[in-house]
């Protein structure tokens, strides 16, 4: 019974296990559908790189680099702000199977490593990040479903349409407030919560539609970029709002991932119209330098002109003396 999952105003229910058991080992359903995700994500960038006149060979290598960084820096993120229970249990940090990756560490030092490939390889940087940041949605889509699985990753207590009940006994974090709405079936106790993983992996593939939309329309290299800074940091703004378990700075009572959102909307603000005026002024110098050109091209013709003319005089005058 601790595998079944409810949502019981649109009359659904799921019996959903973690993993696939071979012998005695397990592979997490967590891990696979985040392997699809960045698997998925590594075609698509592939195609975006053809499309756009870059080195589809690129992005195979970045997707290897940029996956194993963007798993290091969410582990790490996320021990940094569960240090109190991974300082005694140090075992634990290198187990992911258990879930515990926190998406801003992976963007973060996921970012840094295509960065410095750039540099690496000569590459335009902000051209890089478009491709990249275009794709990253599809495995942040894909992604959150590992959350289901693992029952982890929910809000707090709603009786919404879209109210999830998940069992007490296999729930992360449960509240006083959880279980006074708390439900018994079939002998055993059930919380009701918000599906945030849900609502995040909708977001994004609304984020992700945008981006495809919008690319057609590029004026400069770092839109896309910062369009996703900005459409994925108010998603998660407001979905980190409603989640039971987010990680907190110190006893501030701040939530680190809506701070985080929070400044990457103003910097995706910032980088779009840094972009937008960096073009503009592009293109006015480069019509400014057409008219220069034209303008002096006009000077040369009538200067030509004026040559061939004193010229055509000067064999009149030639002739005539000639002719005396």
């Amino acid at each position: 019974m601790n595998e079944l999952i409810r949502f019981p105003h649109l009359g659904w229910e799921f019996y959903v296990g973690k993993g696939i058991t071979l012998g005695n080992f397990t592979i997490a359903y967590y891990g696979i559908v985040i392997a699809v995700g960045m698997l998925l994500a590594m075609w698509m960038a592939q195609r975006e790189a053809k499309r756009t006149g870059q080195d589809p060979d690129h992005y195979t290598d970045l997707s290897f680099i940029a996956i194993f960084f963007g798993i290091l820096g969410a582990r790490i993120y996320y021990v940094i702000f569960e240090w109190d229970y991974y300082s005694n249990h140090l075992m634990d940090i290198v187990n992911l199977r258990k879930g515990g990756l926190a998406i801003y560490g992976g963007i973060i030092l996921g970012v840094i490593a295509v960065l410095i490939y750039t540099r690496i390889k000569h590459l335009n940087p902000w051209l890089v990040l478009d491709t990249v940041l275009l794709v990253v949605p599809i495995g942040q889509i894909l992604g959150r479903w590992g959350n289901f699985f693992n029952r982890e990753a929910y809000g707090t207590y709603t009786d919404s349409l879209l109210a999830m009940q998940i069992p007490v006994s296999e729930a992360q974090v449960v509240t006083s407030e959880l279980m006074e709405h708390s439900v018994t079936i079939f002998g055993e106790a059930f919380i009701q919560v918000h599906p945030t993983f849900l609502y995040e992996s909708v977001w994004n593939l609304g984020v992700f539609l945008l981006l495809m939309l919008y690319r057609k329309h590029r004026k400069a290299y770092g839109e896309i970029t910062a369009l996703y800074l900005i459409g994925y940091g108010l998603g998660r703004t407001w979905i980190e709002g409603l989640r039971m378990d987010s990680l907190m700075l110190g006893n501030t009572g701040i939530r680190v991932s809506q701070a985080l959102s929070i400044a990457l909307v103003l910097a995706g603000i910032i980088i779009f119209l840094a972009r937008r005026h960096y073009c503009a002024t592009i293109q006015t110098e480069e019509k400014r330098g057409s008219s220069e050109s034209a303008s002096m091209g006009a000077k040369i013709a009538s200067k030509d002109v004026d040559s061939i003319a004193e010229s055509i005089v000067a064999e009149q005058v030639e002739s005539e003396g000639k002719g005396e």
